[in-house]
């Protein structure tokens, strides 16, 4: 006669011993931006609003479009606060420049107005490595190409390393 106890308990030793083996063949290795990095982009993209006496929000986000680091310089409307935030939000989710979006809208595609996290304005640049999204910079405070300026540079920045 079978202990149904000592039959269940070895079933579940087998079924972990199992599983563990496994569990290494679905776990990605990825990379991230560190604070570090998200400085180093704000750091960036500061320098060049600097350069060209603009008032800018720089907002920096993971792969997810989670807030990493936000800097505003001093006398940046509180509106772009949210909007760096947004732009980078978008740039992260979609994998590509809000440009994209804004030129679409542009050209007469108003559907991009339906596409849930779609910022129709330039100044969202997604940040890449080793072709891969990690994160995105979002800038606001200028015009459309200033924000896009902005962002670039900041991306570049890191790019540079």
């Amino acid at each position: 006669m079978i202990n149904l106890t000592r039959f269940a308990a070895g079933m579940s030793v087998i079924s972990l011993l199992w599983l563990s083996g496994d569990a290494s063949a679905q776990v990605l290795d990825k990379k991230a931006l560190s604070l570090a990095a998200a400085k180093k982009i704000a750091a960036s993209a500061e320098a060049e609003a600097i350069k060209n006496n603009l008032r800018m929000v720089v907002a920096v986000v993971d792969e997810d479009g989670q807030l990493i680091y936000l800097q505003r310089l001093d006398e940046t409307q509180t509106a772009s606060i949210d909007l760096a935030i947004q732009k980078a939000r978008s740039a992260a989710a979609f994998k590509r420049p809000t440009k994209v979006w804004e030129d679409a809208l542009a050209g007469g595609r108003q559907a991009i107005l339906a596409l849930t996290g779609a910022v129709p304005f330039e100044g969202g640049i997604p940040v890449i490595v080793d072709g891969k999204v990690v994160g995105a910079v979002g800038a606001s405070g200028g015009t459309s190409a200033q924000d896009g300026q902005v962002a670039q540079a900041g991306a570049a920045g890191f790019a540079a390393k």
